[in-house]
């Protein structure tokens, strides 16, 4: 009985939104909702939580909220849902939670297990699988629809301490092997529009000194730490970016355009120089992937 209330409010969430209001999914898990950071529980009354409130009674905001607000600022209407469970990949959600999910979307981000598989890391086979019966699913519903794939970022637990796939590789590997298996998902299956290089736009951050390369060894002088305190999950500069990233690719609008004085950064105690910085590897790295629109005037100081 309660999960079908939780459906019904759902689905009446959704009715309410704005005629001209484009919706947008999301699915994954932690890296999604924003474990262990302030991200998890932001603004969770502005998107729709298909799960419904968890044991604390509360609901999720995460990056998807966070994508919300930007919208909000980019003056754009989305209405934005999110099905997520910890520790999980694409098979958990369409084996288990595809009844919330299958109906009709304008866009959908699919982000799965941050080592694409967790008994065969670095295996992107599950991935590809279902990935492609995500699209096929959703497509059939919406055959408009955009399906987008979001890569994950390199893990600092994974690479420095000994024992684990990538332990001993240089931090940027373990990104750049999950890129290329979203990359072989992306090109198994035709009804994706394409992938969100987040964990290339970790790396690129790392690359031009902004973010420090190993938390372990500290972090340097002007830099920012993109993890949490676990070296796993991302910290709120990491989320941020996540969305800056995830909102350039799917709205087309250049992450530039939203202003050093952005409303997000500043309710995350983020500086303007910090903000631009991070607006700017979301600019470089989707570059690299197609021209985007182009950076209006800075956002008016507040």
């Amino acid at each position: 009985m309660k999960k079908s209330i939780v459906c019904i409010a759902a689905i009446l969430s959704l009715a309410a939104a704005p005629a001209w209001a484009r919706s947008i999914l999301f699915v994954g898990n932690s890296f999604t909702y924003g474990e262990y950071s302030a991200a998890k529980r932001y603004q969770s009354n502005t998107v729709t939580d298909l799960n419904g409130p968890d044991g604390s009674g509360r609901t999720i905001g995460g990056m998807p909220a966070i994508f919300k607000e930007l919208t909000r600022e980019a003056g754009l209407e989305y209405e934005v849902s999110l099905e997520t469970v910890g520790g999980m990949g694409l098979d958990y959600h369409y084996t288990r939670k595809l009844a919330l999910l299958d109906r009709h979307w304008d866009d959908v981000v699919l982000q799965s297990f941050s080592t694409l598989d967790a008994d065969r890391p670095g295996d992107p086979a599950l991935l590809i699988h279902y990935s492609r019966l995500f699209a096929d699913t959703l497509t059939a519903r919406n055959p408009e629809a955009k399906i987008y794939l979001s890569t994950t970022w390199s893990r600092p637990d994974l690479t420095f301490p000994a024992g684990h796939h990538w332990s001993g590789k240089p931090i940027h590997q373990m990104g750049e092997d999950i890129h290329a298996g979203y990359e072989v998902a992306l090109n198994g299956a035709p009804r994706i529009a394409g992938l969100i290089p987040v964990g290339l736009a970790f790396n690129r951050a790392i690359a031009v000194g902004l973010a420090a390369p190993d938390p372990y060894a500290g972090i340097g002088p002007g830099q920012i730490d993109l993890w949490a305190y676990d070296n796993y999950h991302a910290s709120l500069f990491g989320y941020y970016l996540e969305a800056l990233v995830v909102f350039g690719k799917v709205t087309g609008h250049d992450p530039l355009s939203l202003g050093q004085f952005e409303r997000v950064a500043e309710d995350f105690g983020i500086s303007p120089a910090q903000t631009h910085a991070l607006q700017q590897i979301a600019h470089d790295q989707l570059a690299l992937q197609k021209p985007i629109a182009a950076a209006g005037a800075a956002a008016a100081a507040r």
